[in-house]
């Protein structure tokens, strides 16, 4: 399993509602969208971040592994805010965009922690069947519940693969290195394509009509949990206010 799965079925939230962790990650989600940037999204990463190392009590070392490739991604993306191109091949720095470029940043560190706090507490296996009891159609969430389980079976089959190469030296010299990459890509679709086949006529075999039944374990909404959330909201929320509004009056 991944880290975040790990962490999600092991940590002392699991047995929450995920309604209740959804009111408390979307809602800091929507503040570190919709407010200014400072204070409004730098209080909503770092309330995140405080709750999920903290009562979460998920491992930096789990939260930094899954956020690095979105970090890079946030890290590049700002880079053409501060370089600008000329005719012909000529990278000049634009000093006016430094400012641009880290309320970008900062904003988007800040979403990435709060999807973080929730990816990380909750179960894919919880969320698609209440899903479904919300109203979304029962294709989306099985497509969606089919893909999450093929992801770890590729993962499975990749490392496979790679672990045959490697004892056969696969990986000696850039030349035998592209052909075990070559070989790996060809071998890991035929699997991957068998795997989906099988995984097909089980569920014919089993009398698939459209939908699957899927039995989901009873959970109650906590009072105190909601409270101190929509309080929490309301904290940063009224914090932001007063740091931007105030000094106008």
């Amino acid at each position: 399993m991944f880290a975040l799965d790990v962490a999600a079925h092991t940590g002392p939230w699991r047995s929450r509602h995920p309604g209740e962790k959804a009111l408390l990650s979307l809602g800091l989600l929507a503040c570190a969208v919709i407010l200014p940037p400072w204070p409004g999204a730098l209080l909503s990463g770092l309330a995140a971040a405080v709750l999920l190392v903290g009562p979460a009590r998920v491992s930096p070392a789990v939260v930094l592994r899954a956020a690095r490739v979105p970090l890079l991604f946030v890290a590049t993306s700002t880079v053409p805010l501060v370089v600008t191109v000329h005719a012909p091949i000529r990278l000049t720095v634009n000093t006016a965009g430094f400012g641009t470029a880290a309320h970008t940043a900062g904003r988007s560190v800040a979403a990435l922690t709060c999807l973080l706090l929730f990816s990380a507490t909750t179960p894919l296996s919880e969320v698609l069947p209440r899903l479904q009891r919300l109203g979304v159609p029962a294709a989306v969430t099985e497509v969606a519940a089919l893909t999450y389980r093929m992801l770890f079976l590729l993962v499975e089959s990749v490392r496979a693969v790679r672990e045959a190469q490697a004892a056969r030296l696969g990986f000696r010299t850039w030349r035998t290195a592209y052909r075990s990459l070559a070989g790996q890509a060809g071998a890991i679709f035929v699997r991957a394509f068998s795997r989906a086949r099988r995984l097909e006529e089980g569920l014919a075999l089993r009398g698939y009509t459209g939908s699957l039944a899927v039995q989901v374990e009873a959970r109650r909404m906590s009072p105190p949990f909601l409270v101190a959330s929509g309080g929490l909201l309301v904290l940063i929320v009224a914090v932001t206010a007063a740091v931007v509004v105030g000094p106008q009056w």
